[in-house]
């Protein structure tokens, strides 16, 4: 049975922030990722990533490298004992170097269309769906959508723009505190 969903983002919330690498030996998961998700797994929680991945736009990497990332965020997951549900990401940017990805898209976050695709992909609704990030558009990007949204702080933030629609519902720097605060509200045992 599934519970909800927690969508993650990448760099700098799932895994630690590498700025522009695709290579799949450098991809860490944060720390207490691992015990974290296998809890929120295990309580029916699907999980997924929703990632801006502007260096496609800047011609850092292609598309296709993003396919060795999502395998390795795969065989890290599994090793943990987690199935990856989904891997969304948004590869535009509207001053980007490459045309065809050159474009102010509803998918980039802090616009919500990649969160809203992944619940309706994953098949939750968004009183059911905990968005989790390291920047405030993260954080913004879930709420636009409906899912409750808690900020991972890792040190991604630095502009600390707030407004009510970018306010996190909470606020944590360990990530095993995002499977005590969405189990918890669950009523699950944490």
């Amino acid at each position: 049975m599934t519970t909800g969903a927690v969508l993650l983002d990448k760099d700098g919330t799932l895994i630690e922030n590498v700025p522009m690498s695709v290579d799949p030996a450098r991809i860490r998961l944060s720390d207490g990722a691992p015990d974290a998700l296998r809890r929120l797994a295990g309580a029916g929680y699907r999980i997924a990533v929703v990632s801006n991945q502007s260096g496609v736009a800047f011609g850092h990497f292609s598309e296709d490298a993003l396919q060795g990332v999502e395998q390795r965020l795969r065989e890290l997951l599994a090793e943990c004992g987690v199935r990856l549900d989904g891997f969304f990401y948004c590869p535009h940017h509207p001053d980007a170097t490459i045309a065809e990805y050159r474009r102010t898209c509803e998918c980039r976050k802090p616009r919500s269309a990649l969160v809203e695709r992944a619940m309706q992909t994953l098949g939750v609704t968004p009183a059911d769906t905990w968005l989790v990030g390291d920047i405030l558009d993260d954080i913004e990007a879930g709420h636009r959508a409906g899912a409750r949204a808690i900020l991972f702080d890792s040190g991604g933030e630095t502009e600390w723009e707030l407004s009510p629609v970018r306010m996190p519902d909470y606020v944590v720097t360990w990530f095993d505190e995002i499977a005590d605060l969405i189990l918890a509200d669950a009523g699950a045992v944490v």
